[in-house]
């Protein structure tokens, strides 16, 4: 069933199949029953051309893929039709897409083995000890999140270029002597392994069908990044519009981030709040408002570095600058504690999402102690003292006293 047109109990449901590299042969008999009873074959062409002569219509994908699809789906309605995808439809291919489209009941997905499987069986990698990424249509710095000694590492490549560009960004995070296995054409009579080093793979092409498999080393001059909360002070460019890293767990550890959600952090500053939900869980998004050119730069650098790529920069200050924004499950409010920002803020809040502030004047106290009173929620202070030089022994210099206000917003109720 297509959005917009009246579904019928006519209307066939759509079949979607995945092919690998070898083509008709790796084909199940359901798959192939599928392919040869439809009226019309969709997919990319390096798939309908996999499948040889058969009597249904061939059709490549609009270009863009989302803005046509309604439209073709709507032009073939009443057909039987079947959708050619890589592998498994639902690794980060055309089925997922097709399921939040359409729905699960206007689906039938024959899966075929993904190359995710296949480069798992050739390496002898375990499912558990093995995490995956897509660079297909999706930025690869969100690799980074993933860089810690001995973890492995699959990767969906884009295109030809893209083990060298993985080998580049291993090399500017420290990670050089990981090693990388190229493979081509998984399952195909072109299959084809390549073994070297991010340090090595300097440049240079292989098969645009590949997927890449790293074994992150670093090298003995990097200091790895915890997958905790609180990152080193250092891990961030900034010009002291900076959480520091004890208060940023602490603020981190009541925002309370679940994987899927939604952050807005308002005056974001250099973004660290943002980035570290981001990094908490691959699925999770954040806003960050700021109205300072440079910093919305750094913000930028900052998250692409450290591997936050769901995050989104926007310019301007709040209330105004959000409008318009997806409605977020969690709000962040550092920098841009001005008059109107926590109602505007509590009011934007899904019900049950939750919003934090800290303050460290005392004109962002009186507005932490008004939202307290009228929200109600949780309001501290912390103090933190850093042991320093003092002379020629030390002694405790304390950092700015952080007020903190979080509070949840409740739940709707049914009301008789």
């Amino acid at each position: 069933m297509v959005p917009g047109v009246p579904a019928t109990s006519a209307d066939p449901v759509t079949t979607v199949v995945g092919i690998g590299a070898d083509g008709w042969s790796g084909l199940s008999e359901a798959a192939r029953s599928a392919v040869t009873s439809a009226d019309v074959l969709f997919g990319g062409q390096r798939q309908l051309d996999l499948v040889g002569d058969v009597t249904a219509t061939k059709t490549t994908w609009p270009s863009p893929l989302l803005a046509g699809l309604d439209e073709l789906f709507a032009s073939h309605a009443g057909q039987r039709i079947c959708v050619l995808a890589s592998g498994d439809p639902l690794l980060s291919g055309i089925g997922g897409t097709l399921v939040r489209r359409y729905g699960t009941e206007n689906l039938r997905i024959i899966p075929g083995v993904s190359a995710v499987t296949l480069a798992r069986a050739r390496l002898g990698w375990t499912a558990e000890q093995t995490e995956t990424l897509s660079a297909v249509g999706r930025n690869p710095s969100s690799l980074r999140r993933l860089l810690t000694p001995g973890r492995r590492v699959l990767l969906l490549s884009e295109d030809e270029y893209t083990p060298a560009v993985v080998a580049s960004l291993l090399n500017a995070a420290g990670y050089g002597p990981s090693t990388l296995t190229v493979l081509e054409e998984l399952g195909g009579p072109g299959e084809r392994r390549h073994d070297t080093t991010a340090v090595e793979l300097a440049e240079g092409s292989f098969g645009k069908l590949n997927i890449i498999a790293i074994e992150c080393r670093p090298d003995s001059t990097t200091v790895s990044l915890p997958t905790t909360p609180g990152l080193p002070d250092e891990a961030f460019d900034h010009d002291a519009a900076l959480t520091k890293r004890t208060v940023r767990a602490a603020t981190l550890a009541v925002l309370a981030p679940l994987p899927g959600q939604l952050l807005w952090d308002i005056g974001s500053g250099s973004g660290s709040i943002a980035i570290e939900w981001c990094r908490a869980h691959p699925a999770n998004r954040a806003v960050a408002v700021e109205r300072n050119q440079l910093r919305r730069d750094r913000i930028a650098a900052n998250a692409d570095r450290l591997g936050a790529t769901n995050l989104r920069v926007v310019e301007g200050t709040a209330p105004d600058a959000c409008t318009g924004l997806d409605t977020p499950d969690a709000v962040f409010v550092g920098g841009g504690l001005r008059d109107g920002t926590l109602p505007a803020c509590w009011d934007a809040l899904v019900p049950g999402g939750t919003i934090v502030a800290n303050g460290v004047t005392l004109e962002a106290e009186q507005q932490l102690a008004a939202a307290y009173a009228d929200y109600g929620g949780s309001l501290s202070r912390i103090s933190v003292e850093c042991a320093e030089p003092l002379g020629a022994l030390n002694g405790w210099t304390p950092m700015r006293t952080v007020v903190q206000w979080h509070a949840r917003k409740p739940e709707r109720t049914n009301t008789p």
